[in-house]
């Protein structure tokens, strides 16, 4: 198996190392091999992890309920149901946000209109 150090994962990712550290502090990260010296090996599995961890915090799920999820992964197949209606709930919610965001945009958008035209017929 492969593994990768705390930079390496942190260079694959495109992260920070601090990032990292504070995933593996809150939880995130559970099955954290290290080498003899105690430096951090990660996995393609927890690479992978990490990816989807990436994905949730990116959509602003709270780190208490990427922990749930991650609990409920390591847990196993017994807790597919609970994570498929984790994702689901947190598919609407981010769909709510970019219906949200696209409506805001559309009103920004409305007074950089008027500002540039304001401009223009200043310039006549």
């Amino acid at each position: 198996m492969t593994y990768y150090s705390i930079g390496e994962a942190a260079a694959k990712l495109n992260i920070p190392e601090s990032t990292l550290r504070f995933y593996e502090k809150k939880g995130l990260l559970p099955l954290i091999k290290r080498d003899e010296a105690g430096r951090r090996l990660f996995s393609e599995d927890q690479i992978s992890l990490l990816v989807t961890v990436g994905c949730l915090k990116n959509t602003h799920m709270s780190i208490s309920d990427i922990k749930k999820y991650i609990d409920w992964v390591i847990e196993g197949d017994s807790t597919i149901e609970q994570r498929l209606e984790m994702l689901n709930h947190h598919k609407q919610a981010v769909l709510a946000e970019i219906s949200l965001m696209t409506e805001s945009l559309e009103g920004i958008q409305v007074k950089i209109t008027r500002y540039i035209k304001h401009t223009q017929e200043a310039l006549r």
